[in-house]
This record gives structure tokens, C-alpha cells and sequence, in this order.
């Protein structure tokens, strides 16, 4: 029987690459989407040519009001679909950088930061831990910013993961008696779209921050997606609790 992978924000950047990582390594997948449902619908067009089941639910992790029902969805559909009401693997995803200089921060950005990479993830993942089967995976994405302090524009963003990778020990370890384990992946820079794509597209920006990478270059989605495969592979099911850094080397 195939496993079923939950992945949030899936639709584009990390989430679809570690969607199609886990397609790759014979998982079916569910992937979910604030906005831009043609980039959901081309993800599982994606997932089901290389051989996979897969579908695209529209989840808003700020919005924890309507969790109960995107659960309920949730459940119908891998009855349906599946022939089964649980998943095997979460992945907390999704999320947005947020800039905080200081001297000039905004409530309204703190208040956003925090309701995506704290209390999105924290009661999504509280409501479908009865869903997830015994002996499952669940990641969440945090950055390699709470390791090394760079831009100070990013301060609050990286205060707010620093945060999570704290609650990935109390989860682990709620959820330990049931083999379930419980990780937090740190990405260094990554080529995505996040911040405009200054990563991607800013040559003399890439070129600042490769200074400082042992492998001399910044991460690609597949990067991060090859690492997430690795941490929820059923061979890693003796890892938990743990902080695990795929950033090629950033800031040795």
C-alpha cells in the first residue's frame, strides 16, 4: 500500500519539490493551496503523470477557524480516493518571509508571521495527529536563520521558526508512544520565489551569500525536497526531535 503524504503551501517553491520528491519515492500525495489553484492543478497533473495519485485542497493556515472543516474534506476524500481515513506524512510547509526592519516594524506583519509558521502549523498538526497512522512522519520547514543571525530584516521571521523548532521537541515527544516521528528541516538560501526571487534572480545577491557556502552555491528546490524525502523515508523512523540543517554548508 502506497503512503500518503499532506503537504501544505504545495503548490509551488519547497512544497512542490518535496512533492514530487516523494512521487518519486512511491508516494501518493496531497497538497494544498492558499491561492493560485492552476499551480495546484498542474502540481497534481505533475505527480499523476509520474505514475502517482494526487490531489489539491484549498487550505488558509492563517484562517484556524476553518481547520475542522478542511479536516472533515480531508477525510471524505482519502475515503473516496484512498479507501482510508489516515495519512502516513505532514509536512508543514507553507509560509512567507515577512520583512521587520527595525525602527519600522508593523504589528500587521508580526501578527501574519506568527499566525502562518506558529499557530497554523501548531493546530493543524494538534487536529490531524488522530489522522496520522502510528509509526508516520511529520516535518515541519523552519530556516537556517535561527542559526546564524544574517539581515535583520528577517528577525521576527526567524524568531518565529526558532519557535517551532521548540515545539517539534514537546510534539516528538507527545507523540513518541506512537512511533510517529516528529522533525524540523532547516533550509539555508534557496532559489525560490520567496522575497520577490532575490535569491533566485539577484545575481550579485547569490554571489554575496555563495561566499559563505561550503558547496559555493545556494540551494535548489530539489535540494530541500531530496532532503525531506530522506527524513520521511520509512528507514528514518529512528530519528525524532531533531533539527536537521540542508543549506550545503551556509556560514561554517
Amino acid at each position: 500500500m502506497s503512503r500518503i503524504a499532506l503537504i501544505t503551501g504545495g503548490n509551488r517553491g519547497l512544497g512542490r519539490a518535496t512533492a514530487q520528491a516523494l512521487a518519486d519515492d512511491g508516494d501518493d500525495v496531497v497538497v494544498t493551496y492558499r491561492s493560485h489553484p492552476e499551480e495546484a492543478a498542474e502540481v497534481v497533473a505533475d505527480l499523476e503523470a509520474r505514475g502517482r495519485r494526487a490531489l489539491a485542497l484549498p487550505l488558509d493556515v492563517t484562517d484556524h477557524a476553518s481547520f475542522p472543516a478542511f479536516a472533515e474534506t480531508l477525510t471524505r476524500e482519502l475515503g473516496d480516493r484512498w479507501g482510508r481515513s489516515d495519512l502516513d506524512v505532514l509536512v508543514n510547509n507553507g509560509g512567507f518571509e515577512g520583512t521587520t526592519p527595525f525602527g519600522g516594524i508593523e504589528a500587521a506583519t508580526v501578527d501574519a508571521l506568527y499566525a502562518v509558521h506558529v499557530r497554523g502549523p501548531i493546530l493543524l498538526t494538534d487536529l490531524l495527529a488522530p489522522r496520522i497512522r502510528d509509526g508516520g512522519r511529520v516535518v515541519f520547514v523552519s530556516s537556517g536563520l535561527t542559526r546564524y543571525a544574517a539581515n535583520p530584516l528577517f528577525s521576527v521571521y526567524a524568531a518565529m521558526k526558532g519557535a517551532i523548532e521548540v515545539y517539534t521537541k514537546y510534539a516528538a515527544k507527545a507523540l513518541g508512544p506512537r512511533r510517529i516521528t516528529v522533525n524540523v528541516l532547516a533550509p539555508g538560501a534557496t532559489a525560490t520565489d520567496i522575497g520577490g526571487g532575490m535569491i533566485r534572480d539577484d545575481e550579485r545577491y547569490r554571489a554575496m551569500i555563495t561566499a559563505n557556502h561550503a558547496f559555493g552555491r545556494v540551494g535548489e528546490p530539489d535540494d530541500i525536497g531530496g532532503a525531506l524525502r530522506a527524513i520521511t523515508a520509512e528507514s528514518a523512523g529512528w530519528i525524532t526531535a531533531q533539527r536537521i540543517e540542508a543549506s550545503g554548508g551556509q556560514m561554517l
